[in-house]
């Protein structure tokens, strides 16, 4: 019997709401954030959807007019009008304002410290 994939997911994601941008080359898309967890995010394809699968994307996802969590990810997969992330490159800066969204999301120090410890093990 075969795992569904949220039931092996390692990571916890957040429904979140925010200005974000996808970005590959000189193309730039806004985008619809869906949810996003430390490991990557998930959000529903744009309009004109031309990116290439092959290549990494940058995404900026504004918390505030001077607050921005900015990360280099990999396409995973597209089903029914979304696609999915995986961070291949993340700032300091950027996990730790990411960190702080997810603690203030989940309301649980724990599960949010066997996160930091799953991530680290990738």
């Amino acid at each position: 019997m075969s795992e569904h994939p949220a039931e092996r997911r390692r990571f916890k994601r957040i429904a979140f709401d925010a200005r974000t941008e996808l970005s590959q080359g000189e193309s730039t898309w806004p985008v619809k954030l869906i949810d996003l967890s430390l490991k990557g995010l998930l959000i529903e394809r744009p309009e004109h959807w031309q990116g290439d699968r092959q290549q990494d994307f940058s995404v900026d996802i504004h918390l505030s007019d001077e607050i921005d969590i900015e990360m280099d990810v990999q396409l995973t997969h597209e089903d029914h009008g979304q696609l999915g992330f995986v961070c291949r490159h993340i700032s300091l800066e950027s996990i730790e304002r990411l960190r702080r969204l997810i603690e203030l999301n989940l309301a649980d120090e724990v599960e949010l410290e066997r996160e930091l410890g799953a991530l680290i093990e990738i």
